[in-house]
């Protein structure tokens, strides 16, 4: 595993890849994703959800709800990534999947249009957030924890995309490139947290310095 990981290390072509997924043209099509595309998509949304918040309640309150909103994010941007991109789901069928959620990621990780969520994908998530948030606390509170929950997964986004594509000069984007570099070259089953690597510390799966 480890010679393979360095093979693919020092092949750019091969981490730059962006191979086919599906035959339908369509579906394929929308299976990339320019990194810049869900900022237009979810920005207004965020802006329009702060301000109908802004509009309904006191500051204060808003902002606490963002607050929790962007916290459920880190909970489930780690989670998610451990248990559902990860999971090794059972025959062929499975495999496909896997490979479709997640594992095209790590066979390719720098392919710059599957770096971020695509539509197809990120839409029904979204919508249906949105229908466990509004069940889980009462409105019009449920409208800024919506609003910080999605913000969370912007930064997630552009997070990741930055990680793959460009070289940080400051020591915080050095430590979380470096930490999910690990994650692809070095242990998949360690450091699942993308734009929140210390949750990795919280639940133990944080990267373990080799022993010499």
């Amino acid at each position: 595993m480890q010679n393979t990981a360095q093979n693919l290390a020092n092949d750019p072509d091969h981490l730059s890849a962006s191979p086919r997924l599906f035959e339908n043209a369509l579906l394929d099509k929308l299976s990339r994703v320019h990194w810049s595309v869900p900022l237009f998509v979810y920005v207004p949304i965020v802006l329009g959800l702060a301000a109908l918040s802004l509009h309904l309640l006191p500051v204060l309150t808003v902002i606490g709800g963002m607050v929790l909103g962007y916290a459920i994010w880190t909970i489930t941007e780690y989670l998610g990534h451990r248990f559902l991109f990860h999971w090794q789901y059972p025959g062929a069928i499975g495999k496909r999947i896997h490979f479709l959620i997640h594992g095209v990621h790590h066979v390719h990780p720098n392919d710059p249009l599957r770096l971020v969520m695509p539509i197809l994908l990120s839409g029904p998530i979204m919508l249906a957030v949105h229908g466990i948030l509004t069940n889980i606390f009462p409105l019009p509170f449920a409208y800024p924890v919506l609003a910080g929950f999605i913000t969370g997964y912007l930064i997630y986004d552009m997070t990741h995309y930055y990680l793959h594509h460009a070289e940080p000069k400051t020591s915080l984007g050095i430590f979380m490139r470096r930490f999910h570099m690990l994650h692809h070259f070095r242990d998949p089953n360690r450091g699942f947290g993308v734009s929140v690597p210390w949750m990795d510390y919280v639940f133990g799966t944080q990267h373990i310095r080799p022993k010499s």
